[in-house]
């Protein structure tokens, strides 16, 4: 299954080769990045990390296996297509020899192109939904070393400490990033099955229709391309830990099938006829409220309960501030080693930025954020200052100056068809007015608004049609709980307004009905 938001990088030194290429990514729903150079394209798969790269085999200054080289000592997971001239079936056996995911030849057919990216692509998330997490030091055993030094990390630690040696699951609570794979690596490396795999599987990513595959693994001849015998993340993670992170994402199906491999420790692989008894620990992560979804029927109440024998809430990195100068430190030093810089320090003015940002992403976001600040550091001094922080800085003033929207009926506005709720400020019914008032906004931000303003009114009808039911909502819409319940979120839209509002209309009708009107 192809992300629609992926990243391919173009390496080529011929602007028309990458003109082809560009134009083939985008009907593929890609998201092309372009470099003439090796240079060029070690800086932009440095600072773009993209998802796939395609890499010209003769390049100025530094050729194709040499960059090949660099990137795949920065990041191996990538793959990464060599492009090679006039069909040189030596350069192939090298590129291959070196690291390369597959490779292409000029000239090439556009169908082929697509199936090798495809393919590629394919290959890089399965790898990413179930891996093997390899060599969980003592360092990371301990969350002060990894997550900061402040009360409430402590306090984590504590718990983990106390749990750890158990055979309790444990759920891990918390937002996105931060840091629920953290504490499952801490879980692990303190327990009696330290020296077992960890095994990740990210229950967000697996397609409903691979899930059971990813899971239980599948015999030989199970199915179609199945040409050998694979086994699960449950069987690799036999004797050690199994981390199901997004587990609020796995479909009802599935978590019947989970729920019976938790109290069986017997699993049966697709196409297969024996059972496998295995032995393993269930950490389990999310980021929504399961016991919520358990209200909505969107999640099993019996495994939600199977999972949650022992609970763990991460708190975001706002409520914890005090760990940030630690963070900032150990980043830097992965950033400097990664990047090949010598960033020694922040400026006052600039770590003050830091401080006073909320961190939405929590410490995904302040990693990714220096990474990027390190890059624009060309300051003899080594040091990040606000200008490298451009980014946070205007995210800062944003959020410190919300313009409240003024919301009216859409058919005060239109004058007639279904009446919704729709804002004052949407450019879709005023955009002159919306031009003139506030001067020249970009085309850009007028659709982004517009788009916004479609999908608030189209989960606000969804809602009314299913009761306040966001599971219900979610199903309509064929999109997953998490998806609507950030979606909800965002839009600052409660569900408590349409609980009940059919049952209401319903019994209006009934009584109109039994009045004669």
């Amino acid at each position: 299954m192809t992300h629609l938001d992926s990243k391919v990088l173009i390496v080529d030194d011929h602007e028309e080769a990458r003109w082809v290429l560009r134009e083939l990514i985008k009907t593929e729903g890609l998201t092309p990045i372009e470099a003439a150079s090796g240079e060029e394209a070690l800086t932009c798969f440095r600072r773009e990390t993209p998802d796939l790269v395609l890499l010209d085999v003769w390049l100025p200054q530094i050729d194709g296996f040499a960059v090949l080289g660099r990137m795949k000592a920065l990041q191996p997971i990538v793959p990464v297509i060599m492009v090679t001239g006039n069909g040189r079936a030596v350069d192939a056996v090298r590129a291959m020899k070196a690291g390369a995911h597959d490779y292409l030849t000029k000239p090439f057919h556009n169908r082929d192109v697509a199936l090798t990216i495809r393919r590629a692509l394919e290959d890089r998330w399965s790898k990413e939904r179930v891996r093997y997490v390899p060599d969980v030091s003592a360092e990371e055993g301990r969350l002060t070393e990894t997550m900061g030094p402040s009360a409430l990390v402590e306090r984590l630690m504590a718990d983990v400490t106390r749990v750890a040696p158990t055979t309790l699951a444990v759920l891990v609570t918390g937002e996105t990033g931060a840091g629920k794979e953290l504490v499952a690596r801490a879980i692990h490396a303190n327990s009696g099955r330290a020296r077992k795999p960890l095994i990740a599987v990210d229950c967000g990513a697996i397609p409903e229709s691979l899930i059971e595959r990813e899971l239980f693994g599948h015999e030989k001849g199970a199915f179609t391309g199945a040409h050998q015998a694979v086994p699960g993340a449950f069987e690799m993670a036999n004797g050690g830990t199994l981390f199901l992170d997004e587990i609020g994402n796995l479909p009802l199906a599935a978590q019947g099938k989970l729920l019976r491999v938790l109290e069986e420790r017997r699993i049966r692989r697709i196409g297969g006829t024996n059972e496998l008894a295995v032995d393993f620990r269930v950490v389990a992560a999310t980021n929504v409220d399961l016991r919520e979804m358990v209200d909505q029927r969107a999640f099993r109440q019996d495994l939600y309960h199977r999972l949650a024998e022992f609970r763990m809430d991460l708190p975001p990195l706002r409520e914890r501030k005090e760990d940030i100068p630690h963070l900032v430190k150990r980043f830097m030093e992965l950033a400097n080693r990664e990047l090949g810089k010598n960033v020694r320090d922040l400026s006052a003015p600039a770590m003050d930025m830091i401080l006073a940002y909320d961190w939405p992403g929590n410490v995904r976001e302040l990693r990714n954020q220096l990474r990027r600040a390190m890059l624009f550091v060309d300051n003899a001094e080594g040091v990040i200052t606000p200008e490298c922080l451009e980014m946070i800085d205007r995210r800062n003033k944003a959020s410190g100056h919300p313009r409240p929207q003024t919301l009216i009926p859409l058919g005060e506005l239109a004058g007639s068809g279904p009446v919704d709720w729709w804002c004052k400020d949407c450019p879709l019914t005023a955009p002159a007015a919306l031009l003139a008032r506030e001067g020249a906004i970009p085309f850009k931000e007028l659709v982004g608004r517009v788009v916004a303003q479609v999908e608030r009114s189209i989960l606000i009808q969804v809602l009314k049609q299913a009761n306040g039911n966001k599971a219900e909502a979610a199903r309509l819409l064929r999109i997953d709980y998490k998806t609507i319940h950030s979606k909800l979120k965002e839009y600052g839209i409660s569900t408590n307004p349409y609980k009940g509002q059919t049952e209401i209309k319903r019994k209006t009708q009934a009584e109109e009905v039994g009045h004669g009107r």
